[in-house]
């Protein structure tokens, strides 16, 4: 089914996490630790699977700043656990966003732009993304990149040793991409595990970026 994305009465792992994405913004009071964080992704991501809930496409599009995330660690025998989660530092301004002509938000087909910002210099990269609804999934492979320094670019061109077109990207399987399995989608901000096991928040931002 379809997930409502402002529940009616809040778990308290909505709140935690609500609350962590407000003082992320500058907007609340004190914010929530890392391990509170964590413990209410894991709360919210097995309430989906539970569920069995899904998010329409459009409820991802437009640009989201990293928030918080855990990264992984692998163990002995060739286990991967979840790491210590943080929050992004504010030196460091990482955004990701997804954009969709409006006939191709029927068949998950969109971009994706995922940036970082430390001082003067930025990274962009780009590229197609698929979203694949009922299983929340976003396929994404980044073919292009842009360096820019003190607001010059300094390179913008095809990620190099890729050479995948759109068309190609799309008659690929799921298992040979990257991708984000979205568990939580909210107008303010959405979370999300990555392929390789870490778990991610992000928080809405009106800040621009360049396509």
């Amino acid at each position: 089914m379809t997930a409502e994305l402002i529940p009616t009465h809040p778990s308290p792992f909505i709140t935690v996490l609500s609350q962590a994405a407000t003082a992320f913004q500058g907007k609340g009071s004190d914010r929530p630790t890392a391990a509170s964080v964590v413990e209410a992704l894991l709360q919210a991501e097995k309430t989906t699977k539970r569920a069995h809930q899904s998010y329409p496409f459009e409820s991802l599009l437009g640009n989201w700043q990293l928030c918080f995330a855990t990264g992984t660690r692998k163990v002995r025998r060739g286990g991967i656990v979840l790491g210590n989660g943080f929050y992004v530092p504010k030196l460091a301004v990482a955004q990701i966003s997804f954009q969709a002509e409006s006939d191709a938000v029927a068949l998950g087909h969109g971009a994706i732009g995922n940036q970082v910002e430390m001082g003067p210099v930025r990274l962009r990269f780009t590229g197609p993304a698929h979203y694949l609804g009922k299983k929340t999934l976003l396929a994404f492979d980044f073919t292009y990149v842009q360096l820019s320094v003190l607001g010059k670019t300094a390179y913008n061109g095809p990620v190099p040793g890729r050479r995948v077109q759109a068309e190609d990207f799309y008659s690929q399987s799921i298992v040979d991409l990257p991708f984000f399995a979205f568990f939580l989608v909210t107008p303010n901000f959405i979370a999300a595990r990555g392929r390789g096991g870490g778990l991610a928040l992000w928080v809405k931002t009106q800040q621009t970026t360049d396509h």
